[in-house]
């Protein structure tokens, strides 16, 4: 069984950075194509950032510059740095995973929350 844990969410002031962590569970995550969505209230969930198993990134333009995906596989985790946040990115953020042990099915970890506000 497959698993993925979010955490590093929270209240922070505009301009501010914070980072957040995914901890894929439960099988080999070299192979896996990890990604960060988020939700915003009233929103349809948006793709933000995407990171392959060779290591290559893709961002929305909205955090392009200012937002940062990299992955640690010894650690079996993906991170995104996100600095210079703005109110427009207070959403619910959520890891997302093609997991190679399983066939490249899809798994979703259950979000953690930012707030960006003064």
């Amino acid at each position: 069984q497959v698993q993925l844990v979010e955490s590093g969410g929270g209240l922070v002031q505009p301009g501010g950075s914070l980072r957040l962590s995914c901890v894929a569970s439960g099988s080999d995550f070299s192979g896996n194509h990890m990604n960060w969505y988020r939700q915003a209230p009233g929103k349809q969930r948006e793709l933000v950032a995407t990171i392959t198993s060779d290591g290559s990134t893709n961002y929305a333009d909205s955090v392009k510059g200012r937002f940062t995906i990299s992955r640690d596989n010894a650690k079996n985790t993906v991170y995104l740095q996100m600095n210079s946040l703005k109110s427009d990115d207070t959403a619910v953020y959520y890891c997302n995973g093609f997991i190679a042990a399983l066939g490249y099915l899809e798994r979703w970890g259950q979000g953690t929350l930012v707030t960006v506000s003064s």
